[in-house]
């Protein structure tokens, strides 16, 4: 017969949920949230929603609101085997906001969602500190969130990262298929590495099958393998932004999964056809690497990772020389690749030609 002083009475805690921790978080996370605040943020963080001011809404003609959500997937495991977290934040904010401004939206807001085995305090406040970095490079305010702890469902050292935007656009200024013409320019933008998407390939072929640490260095790549997979997502929206404002702008396309010809096709229009030329770029070198380790055919690498594009924008010819201007002014390296023509019968939406210079 069992007793209840042999079993103590269950309780949170020792089912795995430290609510204390989360408090602990919280206080420790605070400081970075109050370095996103934009003049429009309202209260403090711990309420149960974020606020803010949409009065500022006011001032446009036809506001259309433009929302987005994503993660990072697998390039979480990069960070908890590194024991690095106040990166990830950043990739996060760079997948959401990157959607948003293609349409030519400016973000005003976000909120993220962090899902943990186990709270651990500095982990989460570092989390968020590299979200709220993000938020800032984005121009965005950090309204708020949610930490949950599951244990049972994911391990003590474990976590996975979400987040959610909500932007504006003047709706006579919304950009998309509905402006290009032919004739115009396909101009990349350059990506500052793999960003957040393809690394179930990248781990798999460089981690799996060759074996190699993350603390290896790769001369290739003039440092460790590790730091190649965790560079932070370039952050493109205040670039795009500036951009469309100082010169006409037709459409963006934000490199993600799909790669660059999947996602460049999602801002054709029917009857038109972008041909981007591979010999205008050199993709750096970890590219390469994940190819030839992995013996991954081309097609399917461009249809993976970014190649070394992570935005595209389509704009008049005359306008280019003014936009690569202002690209190399704030420091996005930019270059034409390509250009808009009519669509003849078989072709697709994007194709690439030629072989990559270098």
């Amino acid at each position: 017969m069992t007793t209840h002083s042999e079993h103590p009475g269950a309780s949170y805690a020792a089912a795995g949920v430290d609510i204390e921790a989360g408090d602990t978080a919280v206080e420790l996370m605070k400081k970075w949230v109050a370095k996103t605040q934009r003049p429009e943020s309202v209260g403090t963080l711990g309420g149960f929603s974020g606020l803010f001011d949409a009065s500022a809404l006011k001032n446009y003609r036809h506001p259309l609101l433009a929302s987005a959500t994503d993660g990072v997937g697998t390039k979480v495991a990069i960070a908890q085997r590194l024991d690095i977290h106040d990166t990830i934040g950043q990739d996060l904010v760079a997948m959401v906001v990157d959607d948003l401004v293609v349409c030519g939206a400016e973000p005003l807001f976000m909120t993220d969602y962090i899902c943990v085995g186990k709270v651990h305090p500095e982990r989460v406040a570092s989390i968020v500190k590299g979200i709220a970095e993000g938020c800032v490079l984005a121009g965005c305010a950090l309204v708020g969130g949610e930490t949950a702890e599951h244990p049972g469902l994911l391990g003590p050292e474990e976590y996975d990262v979400a987040g959610a935007a909500t932007g504006v656009v003047e709706a006579g200024e919304l950009l998309g298929a509905d402006r290009i013409r032919s004739g115009d320019a396909v101009v990349a933008l350059a990506a500052s590495g793999l960003h957040s998407n393809g690394y179930s390939l990248v781990r798999h072929v460089l981690l799996r099958q060759l074996g190699w640490a993350l603390e290896r260095e790769i001369p290739e790549l003039g440092r460790t393998l590790g730091e190649e997979l965790l560079e932070p997502t370039r952050i493109y929206s205040l670039d795009c932004l500036a951009l469309a404002r100082s010169t006409e702008v037709h459409a963006y396309s934000h490199i993600t999964g799909g790669g660059l010809a999947g996602n460049l096709a999602r801002v054709m229009p029917e009857g038109l056809h972008a041909r981007v030329d591979r010999s205008t770029w050199t993709p750096p070198p970890v590219f390469g690497l994940v190819g030839d380790a992995g013996k991954v055919a081309r097609p399917e690498l461009e249809r993976t990772l970014n190649m070394g594009v992570g935005m595209v924008a389509v704009l008049p010819q005359d306008a280019v020389d003014g936009a690569l201007a202002l690209l190399t002014e704030r420091g996005v390296p930019a270059w034409v690749a390509g250009e808009v023509t009519e669509r003849t019968e078989g072709d697709e939406a994007v194709t690439l030609s030629g072989d990559y210079a270098g």
